[in-house]
């Protein structure tokens, strides 16, 4: 039997082959004007065939700027969604959790075991106190009772707040503080890089003060729980019945209340609602990633960052498909760990992020040579743009030519992918992330806020009335920074504040407007810097800041990570500022650059920049609990210091 190809070369672009034309379900570009001429109508639509619905909505959109609600007046339960209405093949998968040590065995649970677990965890939830609009704050590891416990809140109408398993004791207390939680549910702890991380104790010092009454512990790691608050997770779970009726929710009503994690200053809570977050989650799993019921979906993200709400949990379970996660490091025991888990499961769609591909690059191709990983039909990209080397490593390496890349752009307040290309429409050009999704338009706007029409101008990327069915419902109980932060700077225009570029009708994102720069009169984003540095043979990945400069006003500072830390020396620092004179031009040449082992970053794989820029003005770097490496912070001080001292 032949291996399928889903991409061929065509014209210096690369768009779906027949095969990939064959399985997909959006094949045509028609669908963008389709959409375009009602998408109100367009939206309408796809939420009577993607969802069940207890009542059909009265008004499919209302717009009362800076708020808007989608199928007012409509009734449904999001558990029911994603779990009850696909019980007619209950013994088909719904989630397989790889637990990090090699000894153990991975778990898999039907849709079945789901539903039962999940019934019996509302009912434990329910005899706490929970009940409809209420809080519960979730800071649980990469684990099916993560599942169980979210879809246990939206069965009961509960609001969760998941707060990401590797923050401090004070970042969660600050999150249930602001959404008032009565319920936590947390483990003991997890694995990482074959060492337990302990959880209890930061779960334990945070409730201290707030209006928490009781923590459920999953025990994970072994440790002992103790504490008249503190209830296990398995043994509540044992005594509770195993049916719950679901809570018939309006769909304007909040689903989830996810914090953004900002590096200085009172985290946002972004929320999110029940009915537009489903349909385009339904959706955008569907067509952006070509998912079919009998896909495995391998979403690496932590379910502390809206990818995992999104597409490591519901967007698939939505779908009826089968979802993976995975609880550990990437690179444990060994580098062949990801590519081993794709073989033995079968994954049809992967989807991570650039550091990660960056990373694997860096240790060569060596982990790979022994795994086909035939299975894999579409690759996804998420968190930041990504560069040209990494793209297509990602396509010959892992995709081995076969399958397409979608580079997906989105965030926390998007609620899902809003620019990519469609798997069975394409074209996919390594750098550009493509059209907005069908039925939402972006357009790139000038700083008074008209829209740029030439080709290639950098400008700021803003998305135009009628607002995407999953954006978010306002800031949790912060009118005013809801209206701040997004509605502002352009006049009926939501502002993303990412910059991008019109690259023969399709979006480039150049990254954060705040990630800009201005040299010499002249504006450059830290994208552009990067991209150009990172397709020098010897760089994996590079982070540029900018820093006060008396004669230019500001001149950027680049920190270099190489595949080989030995090609490291001060040749290669004026071989790099020439390659970037020739890539940009001279305005563009960093004014130092400092070699580090790694980049501070985020779970999700995002540079922290402003990390960077605390230790270039000698001041004590804010955001450090957001890090998925904190100890770097320390190396990179080291470096600056040392090169200051000569």
């Amino acid at each position: 039997m032949r291996t399928k190809k889903y991409v061929i070369k065509e014209g210096g672009k690369y768009v779906p082959s027949k095969d990939m034309k064959d399985i997909a379900w959006v094949s045509d570009d028609k669908i963008y004007s389709d959409a375009k001429k009602d998408p109100i109508n367009f939206w309408g639509n796809l939420a009577r065939e993607g969802l069940t619905w207890e009542k059909e909505w009265n008004q499919t959109y209302e717009e009362k700027l800076p708020y808007f609600n989608w199928f007012k007046g409509g009734k449904l339960n999001f558990c029911v969604n994603a779990v009850d209405r696909h019980l007619d093949k209950g013994n088909k998968t719904a989630l397989i959790w790889v637990p990090e040590p090699i000894n153990e065995k991975p778990i898999k649970l039907t849709y079945a075991e789901l539903y039962d677990k999940v019934n019996k965890f509302a009912n434990v939830l329910k005899g706490l106190g929970v009940k409809k609009g209420d809080v519960v704050s979730v800071y649980l590891p990469l684990i099916p009772e993560a599942l169980v416990t979210m879809l246990a809140c939206a069965r009961l109408g509960a609001i969760h707040s998941v707060v990401f398993s590797a923050f401090s004791a004070e970042a969660l207390k600050t999150r249930i503080l602001d959404g008032k939680a009565k319920v936590l549910v947390t483990a003991d702890g997890y694995y990482r890089r074959g060492e337990k991380s302990e959880l209890f104790g930061k779960a334990k010092n945070a409730v201290k003060g707030t209006t928490i009454e009781k923590v459920i512990v999953v025990n994970r790691i072994g440790k002992r729980i103790f504490g008249r608050k503190f209830l296990d997770f398995d043994e509540v779970l044992e005594k509770a019945d195993s049916y719950c009726k679901p809570e018939i929710m309006n769909s304007e009503d909040p689903l989830f209340i996810l914090y953004t994690s900002g590096t200085t200053g009172r985290p946002k809570g972004i929320v999110h609602d029940t009915g537009g977050y489903a349909v385009q989650a339904y959706w955008t799993s569907k067509w952006n990633f070509n998912l079919h019921d009998d896909d495995v979906m391998w979403c690496t993200a932590d379910i502390g960052w809206i990818t995992g709400h999104s597409y490591a949990f519901y967007g698939p379970l939505l779908n009826g498909a089968t979802t993976l996660i995975y609880e550990g490091a990437p690179d444990f025991p060994n580098f062949q760990r990801w590519w081993r888990i794709i073989e033995e499961f079968k994954v049809n769609v992967f989807y991570t992020a650039p550091t990660a591909i960056r990373m694997f690059m860096r240790v060569g191709d060596k982990h790979l040579k022994k795994f086909k990983m035939d299975s894999l039909k579409v690759l996804g990209t998420v968190g930041e743009p990504i560069d040209k080397d990494a793209w297509m490593w990602y396509f010959n390496t892992i995709g081995k030519g076969r399958c397409p890349v979608i580079d997906t752009w989105w965030q926390t307040e998007t609620g899902g992918t809003l620019i990519n290309v469609l798997p069975g429409v394409g074209p996919f050009v390594p750098t550009i992330s493509g059209r907005s999704f069908p039925g939402t338009k972006h357009i790139i706007v000038d700083p008074k806020g008209q829209e740029i029409q030439k080709q290639g101008v950098v400008g700021e990327l803003v998305q135009v009335s009628p607002f995407a069915p999953g954006m978010l419902h306002g800031v949790y109980k912060n009118h005013s920074k809801y209206v701040k932060t997004y509605w502002k700077s352009f006049k009926n225009k939501y502002d993303t504040s990412d910059g991008a570029y019109y690259d023969n009708g399709l979006i480039r994102i150049t990254g954060r407007t705040d990630d800009v720069m201005k040299v010499a009169g002249h504006r450059l984003s830290t994208a552009e810097l990067e991209n150009a540095l990172n397709n020098h043979k010897l760089v994996n990945e590079s982070g540029v800041v900018p820093i006060p400069d008396k004669i230019k006003g500001e001149v950027p500072v680049a920190f270099v990570v190489l595949e080989n830390s030995k090609d490291g020396s001060e040749k290669l620092i004026a071989e790099l500022k020439k390659h970037v004179d020739l890539a940009i031009g001279p305005t563009a040449r960093p004014e130092l650059i400092y070699f580090v082992s790694d980049l501070p970053k985020t779970r999700s794989g995002k540079i922290m920049r402003r990390i960077l820029k605390d230790i270039l003005n000698n001041e004590k770097p804010e955001g450090l609990m957001t890090l998925v490496n904190p100890e770097i912070v320390e190396e990179i001080k080291m470096v600056v210091a040392n090169h200051l001292s000569k």
